[in-house]
């Protein structure tokens, strides 16, 4: 049978897969080998069996309103345990430095008296929310969910990209991937010990219960935007897999305080709201007043301590990408630690000098709204015409604090099944944390994303990108197993309703015993009587007000509507 790889070539980028000298690298030797038991008719068919099964189970996105399936690439994205190691690390130090900033910035803002960040970089900040300075959550925790964009250079160095502390999306199809993957290539998780990724939605429910003002049984609710947001499938999968309401605006009102839940038995309040849309949506009264979203009164529930939201409103301060370009000060600052991961090059361009150089060179740069979001805004230099180079310029003269500047990266490359051969394609990758207050879980692997069109570095799915399944590596099957068991214990103790783990054979994989415990633990939470409220929007018969909120579901989350560049370009 022919080499799979026999007509690979990767270009000047650092390819994930195959080392400089043509060899496999050791984390892809399995996979290799199990895509090497295959002819390429076979691998087409079983890359077309996938997608059809995407399809049907429902796993997409949504463009301009129109829902689309998500691409899943047959070859994954392996990352040896070593290195995982490291950006385990890394982004957990990371999400530490940033909740401290957070905490700081909202209370005594030392970091600003001590000459670490000017005054003027916070307060100008469009995401600094000045109603809720001085509000400390129940359990202290800003920061529960972050999604760190991270990519390889040329030269093999892992750099942030970017943080997302405001509302992080993707780890729906980090879920649905992993199951896809399992029956796609059974044979593959058989022969090696893949981390799983099943113990997120566990970990999620249990920052929640613990940032909740009661601590007898908590109420927790998803709250989504609607039907049209971009990321709907996700808060659907999300409440569903910890076993709690999803919930749209009109299903909350606020009395006293606190916040209500609308039932047939009547009100039931609630105490944690894992919130999916932007702040700006949040609450009529305090932020937009034309939102057909929020709940108002919110802001105020939330500064009485009356309910606790996840993330916390004012977190969009921490994803300015002006405050991006201070944070391994900001780690030194905090954790007297060193980066654990570095970031891309980046220009100030609220700096003279940086300025200069960057208007000299705006034909090589990539230049970005500090406080964008969704590509919106992003201008690839090289990619540019004269026109667009010309406007850009007037821009940054005339609002120098509003954009940021960074090279363009080639970021690495993965094999993956193009009609029937293996081609290079460049990838990103986010790895999504979750912060109970005590620990920073990483989920092992996270979210890749691929640019699937040739030479293409837009990674975002409305450009034709699409994703791989993450796998990380274990070299130790017993310490797996060991930590399974912690996992097990610390839920168990908290929740009753946790069933107790099931038998363990040695010679099973990773992530097959892990895949066993979820199943055991039923989320036996009580029965919630059926939500009332508004009537849901007939689409058919839509009117303006519906056509209004449809728009305001597609705009309200700020990182749900991803539609970034990869690499340095985003």
């Amino acid at each position: 049978m022919p080499d799979v790889l026999s007509d690979y070539h990767p270009g000047v980028a650092f390819d994930e897969m195959v080392d400089a000298s043509g060899s496999v690298r050791p984390s892809y030797s399995a996979i290799y080998a199990t895509l090497q038991q295959s002819t390429p008719a076979e691998l087409k068919g079983i890359a077309e069996a996938l997608a059809s099964n995407y399809t049907q189970a429902g796993v997409t996105f949504d463009v301009g309103g129109v829902e689309r399936p998500f691409p899943l690439d047959l070859v994954p994205r392996v990352i040896a345990a070593a290195e995982w190691d490291t950006i385990e690390t890394g982004v957990a130090q990371r999400v530490r430095a940033m909740e401290a900033f957070l905490d700081d910035v909202y209370s005594d803002a030392k970091v600003i008296s001590d000459g670490v960040v000017p005054s003027q970089l916070i307060t100008s900040s469009a995401h600094f929310h000045r109603v809720v300075w001085g509000v400390r959550p129940p359990n202290g925790v800003r920061i529960h969910v972050a999604g760190v964009d991270l990519i390889r250079t040329p030269e093999g160095d892992v750099r942030v990209l970017e943080d997302n502390f405001r509302v992080p999306s993707g780890v729906s199809y980090v879920m649905t991937n992993r199951t896809a993957m399992i029956t796609a290539l059974p044979d593959a998780f058989a022969n090696q010990r893949i981390r799983s990724v099943n113990d997120y939605p566990a970990r999620l429910l249990q920052s929640l219960r613990r940032s909740s003002p009661v601590t007898d049984d908590p109420n927790i609710v998803v709250l989504t935007p609607g039907v049209y947001n971009s990321a709907y499938f996700e808060h659907t999968l999300l409440a569903r897999t910890m076993g709690v309401e999803l919930v749209e605006g009109r299903d909350l009102e606020c009395r006293r305080g606190k916040v209500f839940m609308r039932t047939t038995a009547g009100l039931r309040r609630v105490d944690v709201i894992y919130r999916r849309l932007d702040d700006d949506f949040l609450d009529p009264v305090f932020f937009r007043s034309d939102s057909m979203l929020g709940v108002p009164g919110l802001v105020n529930a939330v500064r009485t301590g009356g309910v606790a939201l996840a993330n916390a409103i004012g977190n969009g301060v921490a994803d300015d990408k002006l405050i991006y370009t201070y944070v391994p000060d900001l780690i030194r600052y905090y954790l007297h630690e060193d980066p654990i991961i570095a970031n891309v090059d980046t220009w100030r361009l609220e700096e003279d000098e940086a300025r200069a150089e960057v208007l000299d060179r705006l034909d090589e740069l990539v230049v970005k709204p500090v406080d964008g979001s969704g590509g919106k805004g992003i201008v690839i230099g090289p990619r540019a015409t004269r026109e667009e180079l010309d406007a850009l310029r007037a821009r940054v003269i005339a609002d120098p604090r509003g954009w940021i500047a960074q090279p363009v990266v080639q970021l690495s490359t993965v094999p993956t099944l193009i009609d029937d051969s293996l081609r290079p394609r460049h990838v990103d990758l986010r790895p999504f944390a979750v912060n109970n207050g005590d620990s920073i879980y990483v989920l092992p692997g996270g979210l890749t994303r691929v640019a699937l069109p040739e030479g293409e570095l837009v990674v975002n799915s409305s450009q034709g990108g699409g994703s791989k399944d993450t796998w990380v590596l274990s070299p130790s099957f017993p310490r797996l197993v060991e930590e399974a068991d912690a996992v097990e214990a610390e839920l168990r103790a908290e929740d009753g309703d946790l069933a107790g783990t099931v038998a363990v054979e040695p010679a099973e994989s990773v992530e097959t015993v892990e895949v066993a415990r979820a199943e055991v633990r039923p989320q036996n939470r009580p029965v919630v009587p059926m939500l009332v409220g508004r009537p849901r929007v007939d689409v058919p018969s839509r009117t303006a007000g519906h056509r209004q909120q449809e728009e305001q579901q597609q705009q309200a989350g700020p990182d749900d509507r991803r539609d970034d560049e990869a690499g340095a370009g985003r």
